[in-house]
């Protein structure tokens, strides 16, 4: 059976090297070793895997049924991988150079109506308590700044300002975010509860004994919360994300302002939320031109 080759010396390389995040190394691991236990069943040498081998584990992946969004994934971890195993030299060439994976399927963000976030509705949902008070800052930080779940929790209590917060995204990236004065004064009412159980914690976000969130927690609240204010399929955190991107759009921010808050690396991961917006603008269109307005 082929071994899972060197698996330890590739985590520290995507950890210190590539400097992804311990979730991003997890998955790649996951990714990799599932293609060396499916072909350890055909004694495979690792110098031997050329595109053929590779191919024939796509294909074994789609009867399983899996999505082409997780193939894709998939495959960028086995192409780290073998760029790395590259860079070792112990293999010579690249067997996915040749390797194309599928057209993902294109589907739009969800996201919330600007009527069904409105304040004084959002207000409602949460108690006047530390636990409320603190949760209903959770789900303000990610509605009004478009905050990643993983750089929320990790968001540093040194690195909120009264007015803008520091967070690192992927690849531990830096980025600055404007807040309101509604969520400046929400941080002080959130700041007095939070000295009562802070214990010297670095971490800005707390639970009521004091530890770090963790992201089921977060994804729990925020559920809860999206789905009682919503009629959405989806509740994420994410959801809250993309929310913010096309509520920005659509009042006029420009692509490349809402790239540096959302903190993509290139405008291509921003740009799926033009459809969203370009909604938007039809409907404007279709109220507002007199060649535009059915009877």
């Amino acid at each position: 059976m082929a071994p899972f080759f060197m698996h330890d010396n590739f985590d520290t390389y995507l950890k210190v090297e590539k400097r992804y995040s311990n979730h991003t190394v997890i998955a790649y691991h996951h990714d990799v070793e599932q293609f060396f236990l499916f072909y350890g069943q055909r004694d495979l040498r690792i110098k031997e895997i050329n595109h053929s081998a590779i191919r024939t584990w796509i294909v074994d992946l789609f009867e399983k049924e899996v999505s082409r969004k997780t193939i894709n994934r998939k495959l960028s971890s086995l192409r780290t991988y073998f760029k790395w195993l590259k860079k070792e030299g112990i293999v010579t060439a690249n067997p996915l150079a040749k390797i194309s994976g599928p057209k993902s399927e294109k589907r739009l963000p969800q996201f919330a109506k600007e009527s069904e976030l409105k304040k004084e509705k959002i207000e409602a949902l949460f108690s006047a308590d530390f636990e409320g008070i603190r949760d209903r800052l959770i789900f303000e930080l990610f509605y009004q700044t478009g905050i990643r779940l993983s750089e929320l929790i990790d968001l540093k209590d040194e690195n909120v300002s009264p007015d803008r917060i520091k967070v690192f995204g992927k690849r531990q990236k830096e980025r600055i975010i404007p807040i309101s004065n509604e969520l400046s004064i929400l941080i002080n009412t959130y700041r007095s509860g939070r000295e009562q159980i802070a214990q010297d914690s670095k971490f800005f976000f707390l639970l009521n004994n004091g530890k770090k969130l963790y992201p089921k927690f977060v994804y729990r609240k925020i559920n809860n919360y999206l789905g009682s204010a919503t009629n959405l399929d989806k509740t994420s955190p994410h959801v809250l994300r993309h929310t913010f991107a096309t509520h920005l759009l659509n009042n006029g921010a420009g692509l490349e302002t809402l790239k540096d808050l959302l903190g993509h690396a290139n405008l291509s991961a921003t740009q799926v939320y033009t459809h969203n917006s370009f909604a938007k603008l039809t409907q404007i269109y279709s109220q507002a031109h007199p060649r535009g307005r059915k009877n």
